[in-house]
């Protein structure tokens, strides 16, 4: 073995973490936690914080309580309110980096575009745009799945000669007060959106697909006097996180995954949300056209004490007749109904599990396998909803059926506790190469598709939702039908077995 082979199969670094929204910086801290120095965090843009980054449009905050909402190893004592507004979650993602030095590990502005494993010194080669090249033991992907704009495919759009805006996109330098919006879609962004602009515009048409579920929002301030007292007495705040993920355990995941055994659980949710509406909106026949035809569930529901509300001002209107078509200056329904608009704002979501968003780059492991191909031909699937057979010494944030739990954040901390059992395990056996067991993929996924037919999604007349949840092949990939205390368990004591450990012949440096 030659000095020069032994440097060309040592990596540039053990670990390459993709993404620096909540998810990379959360591996990032779980590297420091575990006196792993060597990483790096590859970010496409110019700042941390992903979502919370690039959604700055007016009214945009929580809809899962903060105290839930964060990581539950790094309170965040100052919160404002309940359900903190979007600049103080990107507070929260500048003050982590910060506090546990992770801007020296950033490289911002560094776009993945392909990631190939070579097989033979058991390394991951990551491509740049930039057109350098970067070598890594592991990857963690957590480039997220809320970051891709989906733009609505309507006819005459690109002609358009007013001012069309995604709302993760937003310009804070056009002026809407005195114009004519049109708002297209109505999910939990628009929720957030459309109460936020309605007294500033002349008038708001609002187009909707499909109507939402939406329960009261517990929301309030939160006093100085109160953050004094979640700063000096920490045990205070966690208590009223273990109430707040209560109440969104049993909201968002329990009343959903065990649907068939709890269906009073959904039942009281719709209830309550139809009892809601009837307080807010005066007129019964708008009341209809707002009152979701599918089961509470099926697709995300949200929390809002002044949406509905919105519809009873005069400027306000609400139009379910679909777009048939956009000139240069008005919106066409396919009833014929022309109303010409200023600002078209398109809050339609994003690309999800979709090929070219999860992940956004070529993965090519073993055999000259394609993640995104893999996935589009046989159905997204991952052990555990973090690692993918043929992808050795990959893991994912979020993977397929990785959400659970109350919160985004509990996602990223049983994601990353697993990743770094099997990191730290190959470290003990002075492995260079971890892949899940075939079997091991196709026991869990069979087990998974099995829970599946017990949820809401397959049981509330989710047919027409037109839910995010859903892909192609008729799967719901996104939520893992799972309580949080069975997934927190799984992610500490998974068969270690259930992966196959391997070191290379060749000779390594220490990193």
């Amino acid at each position: 073995m030659t000095a020069a082979a032994t440097i060309l199969l040592t990596p540039d670094v053990e670990v390459a973490i993709i993404g620096a929204g909540f998810a990379g910086i959360g591996a990032g801290m779980r590297m420091r936690q575990n006196a792993i120095d060597s990483f790096v965090i590859l970010e496409r843009a110019a700042d941390v914080g992903g979502t919370w980054r690039d959604n700055t449009y007016p009214g945009i905050a929580v809809d899962i309580p903060s105290f839930t909402y964060s990581f539950s190893f790094e309170p965040n004592p100052e919160w404002s309110r309940v359900f903190a507004p979007g600049q103080e979650l990107k507070k929260y993602a500048d003050d982590l980096t910060i506090k546990h030095a992770l801007r020296k590990h950033i490289r911002f502005n560094t776009w993945v575009e392909k990631a190939v494993f070579d097989a033979s010194s058991h390394l991951w080669n990551l491509h740049l745009k930039n057109g350098r090249r970067l070598s890594a033991r592991y990857i963690i992907n957590a480039t997220g799945g809320l970051i891709e704009p989906k733009l609505p495919d309507l006819k005459g759009l690109a002609d358009f000669k007013g001012k069309v805006m995604h709302t993760a996109r937003w310009d804070h330098n056009y002026d809407l007060k005195g114009k004519r919006v049109a708002i297209i879609g109505t999910g939990a962004t628009s929720v957030q959106l459309v109460p936020s602009l309605a007294g500033n515009v002349e008038r708001m048409d609002v187009y909707q697909r499909t109507p939402i579920w939406i329960l009261p929002k517990p929301d309030r301030e939160i006093p100085r006097w109160m953050q004094r007292i979640f700063k000096r007495l920490p045990l205070t705040q966690s208590s009223l996180r273990l109430l707040t993920t209560l109440y969104s355990e049993t909201v968002m995941v329990v009343a959903l995954i065990y649907f068939e055994q709890l269906p009073n659980l959904v039942k009281s949710a719709e209830r309550a949300a139809l009892e809601h509406l009837q307080k807010q909106v005066d007129n019964p026949e708008l009341r209809e056209k707002l009152t979701p035809k599918y089961g509470f569930g099926c697709k995300r529901p949200s929390f809002s004490n002044e949406y509905w509300k919105s519809f009873n001002r005069s400027n306000v209107h609400l139009i379910t007749d679909p777009i048939a078509s956009v000139t240069e200056n008005s919106v066409i329904t396919k009833a014929g109904t022309e109303r010409e608009v200023d600002v078209i704002i398109c809050a339609t979501g994003f690309k999800v599990f979709e090929r070219g968003n999860l992940p956004s780059y070529e993965l090519i492991g073993l055999n000259g396998h394609e993640l995104g191909e893999f996935w589009d031909k046989h159905r997204y699937q991952a052990y555990e909803g973090i690692s993918v057979p043929n992808f050795p010494n990959l893991f994912l944030i979020p993977g397929p059926y990785a959400v659970s739990g109350s919160s985004w954040f509990f996602m990223i901390e049983h994601q990353t506790t697993h990743a770094l059992r099997c990191i730290v395990e190959a470290r003990k056996r002075s492995a260079t190469y971890v892949e899940v067991r075939q079997q091991a993929n196709d026991r869990y996924f069979e087990n998974i598709l099995e829970r599946q037919k017990h949820t809401v999604f397959y049981n509330n007349d989710c047919a027409t939702s037109n839910s995010y949840y859903f892909n192609k092949h008729g799967d719901a990939p996104f939520l893992r039908p799972a309580s949080s205390l069975e997934v927190w368990w799984k992610s500490q004591n998974f068969p270690l077995k259930d992966y196959i450990f391997k070191t290379t012949q060749y000779e390594i440096r220490a990193y």
